[in-house]
């Protein structure tokens, strides 16, 4: 008999692993096998979201984390199922370290954003699992919380400066007290400006020719500071206001213009370079006082590490899932404590509900804790993700149900499929008016 027909197959059909492990659980908990791995998608809101489930050897004990890399959503699904998976069948689930540290070397090459939200996924699932067999809220596991909600900014966005003074007195009068202030470029396609209905079907032009409207950034750079001297007039000292770069212009173009934001007194202008103009940090830092927050493309902690470190940045912007899950953002948080960095985790509508928790539950458990970005899902996605975060006063706060708090229908997940795209949930091209693509 051959070495592969001796192997015992598990209810899914996969060998067993080769290789027993080398320790036993202890602490009187039963043994317990992961059973089960496998990605679901879904789009409630028409954005691509992909979640893992972790199935047990224990009976209705599972997990759930979130994986969506929303540009690149079937790649991670491939990643989950046809090489985590089998990876993970038959492991311990409370050996999370082991677990995230052995698959993340598993490929060889590693710290992409595909394979790493496939691995955040999974490490979500598992620290969930964790919590629900404590009987606790994942943030009692990392440490109890250091206060009773986490404080989050919201979006608004508009025509003009009028029109996005008009958003961000709405969101006042609902008690939020940060907000990111985004404003079009007439005649030019302008990042976070847009005004759609709330769960409206995106739409999504590809500008392959000079006819479609283009980016440049100096109209930008010209029209940014006018927005926020209106704004502050408006709105007076007691909001506190951010803005978002985007990556989108030339780094000198970003450290004048962050330049003269400093005088709106902003509590954060973010992404003002792109990860492949790091080097600009340190001349940044010698020209304005401006807090910078940074992050959001990362995926590798060469990236951050540096910035954190050389104290160049205020804020951490990073993606768990992109980072690869809850286990290295927890590293991350304490590391960027030492340093006087505070936390601001990406969070909006590309960040499943099972992330936001996620996202939740560090917040609560960080000292170095500094905003939420939050988005708001309409009720077709909290109907598919029960135990969704809610914000009341400006803030998001813990049902402090075991685990992450946050379950799935499968059944309505299934309802939503991914929407049709001609670009299968890529970002189409942006660019200047000569043509050339420029970044996102």
């Amino acid at each position: 008999m051959s070495e592969t027909a001796a192997q015992t197959l598990n209810d899914d059909g996969l060998p067993e692993p080769a290789v027993a492990p080398a320790w036993e659980p202890t602490g009187g908990l039963p043994a317990l096998r992961i059973t089960n791995v496998k990605a679901i998608p879904t789009a409630p809101d028409n954005i691509r979201l992909v979640v893992v489930k972790v199935e047990t050897s224990e009976p209705g004990l599972y997990g759930l984390g979130c994986a969506t890399f929303t540009q690149r959503p079937l790649a991670v699904v491939t990643a989950i199922e046809e090489y985590l998976k089998p990876f993970l069948i038959g492991r311990d689930p409370n050996d999370i370290e082991d677990i995230w540290q052995s698959a993340y070397v598993s490929s060889y090459w590693r710290s992409g954003p595909v394979l790493n939200n496939a691995l955040s996924g999974v490490d979500m699932a598992l620290w969930d699992i964790k919590g629900k067999r404590a009987g606790m809220p994942v943030y009692q596991l990392l440490g109890g919380k250091c206060r009773r909600a986490a404080d989050v900014y919201v979006h608004a966005g508009g025509r003009d400066p009028q029109e996005v003074e008009e958003n961000a007195r709405r969101f006042l009068e609902q008690g939020y007290r940060f907000i990111r202030c985004q404003v079009a470029v007439p005649g030019y396609s302008t990042y976070g400006s847009q005004i759609r209905p709330k769960a409206a079907a995106p739409t999504f032009a590809q500008p392959l020719g000079l006819s479609q409207e283009p980016w440049e950034p100096t109209p930008y750079c010209r029209l940014v500071p006018k927005l926020f001297e209106h704004i502050r007039t408006a709105l007076g000292d007691e909001v506190e206001l951010l803005h978002d770069i985007h990556e989108r212009i030339p780094p000198i173009a970003a450290i004048g213009l962050a330049k003269e934001l400093e005088q709106y007194r902003l509590f954060f202008l973010e992404d003002p370079f792109a990860p492949e103009d790091n080097g600009y940090f340190p001349i940044l830092r010698q020209q304005t006082a401006i807090p910078i927050a940074m992050g959001e493309l990362y995926v590798n902690q060469a990236e951050y590490v540096p910035l954190i470190r050389d104290r160049l940045i205020d804020f951490i912007r990073v993606h768990l899932s992109d980072i690869g899950g809850l286990s290295p953002a927890r590293k991350l948080a304490a590391f960027c404590e030492f340093f006087g960095v505070r936390t601001a985790w990406h969070g909006p509508g590309d960040v499943s509900p099972v992330g936001h928790a996620a996202n939740l539950h560090l917040d609560l458990a960080c000292y170095n804790f500094g905003i939420q970005e939050w988005t708001t899902f309409s009720e077709r996605a909290r109907e598919v993700f029960p135990g969704t975060p809610e914000a009341r006063a400006g803030a998001i706060w813990s049902n402090d149900r075991p685990g992450l708090g946050v379950d799935i229908d499968e059944g309505l997940a299934a309802k939503y499929p991914f929407p049709a795209h001609p670009l299968n949930g890529a970002w189409p091209p942006v660019r200047r008016r000569d043509g050339t693509v420029v970044r996102p």
